[in-house]
C-alpha cells in the first residue's frame, strides 16, 4: 500500500489545559506512521468558518450528527475570542493508512460509544475528550471537548489538507497572541528534542514536553526538523573552542601518564603541552564531529560540499517556550549537561545517557536563543510545503 498523508489536529483547550505532551505520547508510542511536520498556528475568522463547512459538508464516514457536532465545536471554540486568536497545533502524518490508525488512537465521537461505563483510557478521547449528554434529553449535548481532531477517511483528509495548505503560508510559525503585564520580563527559550528520541516509536517526546509543562511556559512555535551539517556547524560553534580548551589538557595529560606507564619513562612537562596541543586538539575536534554527526546524521568531515546544507538525515523537534524567566524555568527542568549529575526528575536524568546524547538541548541566555532561532530558521514552517507536495501527486478528478 502506498504512503499517504493525514492529520491530527490538538484543539486550543487541549493545548491550554498542558495536556499536548500527553496527547504527542499517546500518538508516537503507538503508530508504525511517521510525524513528519508539526506547526502551531492560531486561525483566523476566515479559516474557521471554512475548515467547519468543510467539515459539515463532507461525509466522513461517521453519523452526520456527528459530523455537525465537530463543526458546531471548530465554529464556536477556535474562533478568536475577545480579539485574540487561539493556538492550535497541527500534526502532519505519513505512511500506510494513516487515517484509520491515527482514529484508532484518536478514539470515536459518537455519544452512543462514549457512557462512563464504556470509557477506558485506551484512546486520547478517553483521556482528555468530553461530550456530556442532558440526562433529561439523552440526544442533546450540554459539553463538548474533543480534545483532538482527525478525519477517518483519506478522501476526507485530503480535502481538509488542501485547506490547511493554502492557508499556513501567510501564517507567522510564531504565535504572537499574548499581551503579557510585564512584556520585558517575557523571555523566550529555544528547546530541540534531540534526535535520539526519534530512531523508533517511543513516548519519549511528548513526555519530556509534558515535563516541561510544569513550568507553567506557552508553546508559541514548532517544528519537525532536519538539521543540515552546515545548520549544525553554525549552531554548535561556540561549543568548539570551549571543547579544545576542556578537553584538550585533559586528553594531553591522560597521553603523557599513558606513554610514561607503557614505556617505564619520564615526560617533561613541554611534551604535555605538545601532546595537548596535536592530539589533544585532534581529540577535541573528534568530539566536536561526533556532535555535529548525532545533530545532523553526517560528519563534516565526510560531508561532500554540495550537500553541506541538504537537510540532514536525522530528525528532531524545535520548540519556542515563552513566559516570565523562560531561560531559567526550562534548564531547571531540563537539568545540567551530564544525565548522571542531573538532580531526579529532570528531563536528562530521566532519559539522557551520557555528555552527548542528553535527549534535549535549551538556550542558556536570552541572547543564545535569539541567535539558535536564526540559525534553525524558526520563523520557517515546512507542513505547508509537505501538503502541498502530497496533495500536486493526487490524480485529478
Amino acid at each position: 500500500m502506498e504512503h499517504s498523508l493525514s492529520y491530527v489536529l490538538v484543539t486550543p483547550y487541549t493545548i491550554a489545559k498542558s495536556r499536548t505532551g500527553g496527547v504527542l505520547s499517546r500518538l508516537l508510542s503507538r503508530l508504525d506512521i511517521e510525524l513528519v511536520g508539526a506547526q502551531m498556528f492560531a486561525p483566523d475568522e476566515h479559516f474557521v468558518a471554512e475548515y467547519a463547512k468543510v467539515i459539515r459538508q463532507h461525509p466522513d464516514g461517521d453519523l452526520k450528527k456527528t459530523n455537525d457536532l465537530l463543526a458546531d465545536y471548530v465554529e464556536h471554540n477556535m474562533v478568536p475570542s475577545q480579539g485574540r486568536r487561539h493556538r492550535s497545533m497541527l500534526l502532519i502524518f505519513r505512511g500506510e493508512d494513516p487515517c484509520r490508525k491515527l482514529s484508532e488512537i484518536v478514539g470515536p465521537v459518537n455519544p452512543e460509544r462514549r457512557s462512563i461505563d464504556s470509557l477506558t483510557g485506551e484512546n486520547i478521547r478517553d483521556t482528555y475528550a468530553d461530550l456530556i449528554m442532558d440526562p433529561e434529553d439523552p440526544q442533546k449535548v450540554t459539553y463538548f471537548e474533543p480534545a483532538v481532531l482527525t478525519p477517518r477517511l483519506q478522501e476526507t483528509a485530503n480535502l481538509h489538507m488542501k485547506l490547511f495548505a493554502d492557508w499556513l503560508p501567510d501564517e507567522q510559525n510564531l504565535v504572537e497572541n499574548m499581551i503579557y503585564p510585564n512584556p520585558k520580563k517575557i523571555q523566550r527559550s529555544l528547546v530541540i528534542i534531540k534526535p535520539d528520541n526519534w530512531k523508533y516509536a517511543s513516548s519519549k517526546p511528548g513526555t519530556i514536553i509534558d515535563m516541561f509543562s510544569r513550568t507553567g511556559l506557552r508553546i508559541i512555535g514548532v517544528k519537525v526538523h532536519r538539521m543540515s551539517v552546515a545548520q549544525a556547524l553554525e549552531f554548535y560553534g561556540p561549543v568548539k573552542d570551549a571543547l579544545k580548551e576542556k578537553l584538550s589538557p585533559v586528553f594531553g595529560r591522560k597521553a603523557k601518564e599513558h606513554l610514561e606507564t607503557h614505556f617505564n619513562i619520564t615526560l617533561t612537562p613541554e611534551t604535555e603541552q605538545a601532546l595537548a596541543a596535536s592530539v589533544g586538539v585532534e581529540y577535541a575536534v573528534d568530539q566536536f564531529e561526533q556532535i555535529i554527526e548525532f545533530m545532523s546524521g553526517i560528519r563534516p568531515s565526510a560531508c561532500p560540499l554540495e550537500e553541506l546544507n541538504q537537510p540532514g538525515s536525522v530528525k528532531c523537534m524545535i520548540l519556542i517556550y515563552e513566559g516570565e524567566d523562560a531561560i531559567d524555568k526550562i534548564r531547571d527542568v531540563l537539568g545540567p549537561t551530564d544525565p548522571l549529575k542531573a538532580p531526579g526528575g529532570t528531563v536528562r536524568r530521566e532519559f539522557g545517557s551520557n555528555i552527548m546524547v542528553n535527549t534535549a538541548h535549551a538556550s542558556d541566555s536570552a541572547e543564545s536563543a535569539q541567535r539558535e532561532m536564526g540559525v534553525v530558521k524558526i520563523h520557517d514552517n515546512s507542513c505547508g510545503d509537505i501538503m502541498r507536495s502530497y496533495l500536486s501527486m493526487m490524480p485529478k478528478k
